[in-house]
């Protein structure tokens, strides 16, 4: 968990574009209602989300109107220091059952499929 956050953190500091395309969080549809990092996914209103890039729901309570990125998953889902949810997320209540290394599998894939070849290069 101690790697992911500095590696977050000089992506963050060095190429902030780099680090508003990994862990982009999603809205389900066209209502702009993007899903917010916690420390726990719940299936609620509030739309908080533990999974990297994770979805928030249809209503408007707690949502963002933009989504989160990697330096808020890293603030608010790894804790800031990464002692939760690296490399798998955390459940609540009525939320779909993490995937075993989900978080660390949904940064991989975004740094490789979201990222341009200059910025593979800045980050490898």
């Amino acid at each position: 968990g101690k790697d992911i956050v500095q590696f977050a953190k000089a992506v963050e500091i060095s190429h902030p574009n780099i680090d508003g395309k990994v862990c982009r969080t999603k809205s389900p549809g066209s209502n702009q209602h993007y899903g917010v990092y916690s420390d726990v996914t719940k299936a609620d209103s509030n739309h908080t989300v533990s999974h990297c890039g994770g979805t928030g729901n249809s209503s408007q309570g707690g949502s963002h109107h933009s989504p989160d990125v990697f330096k808020d998953f890293v603030r608010a889902a790894l804790k800031g220091d990464g002692s939760k949810n690296w490399p798998t997320s955390t459940q609540g209540a009525s939320a779909p059952k993490p995937v075993t290394n989900g978080n660390a599998t949904a940064v991989a894939k975004d740094l490789v499929k979201e990222l341009t070849p200059e910025e593979k290069t800045i980050v490898a």
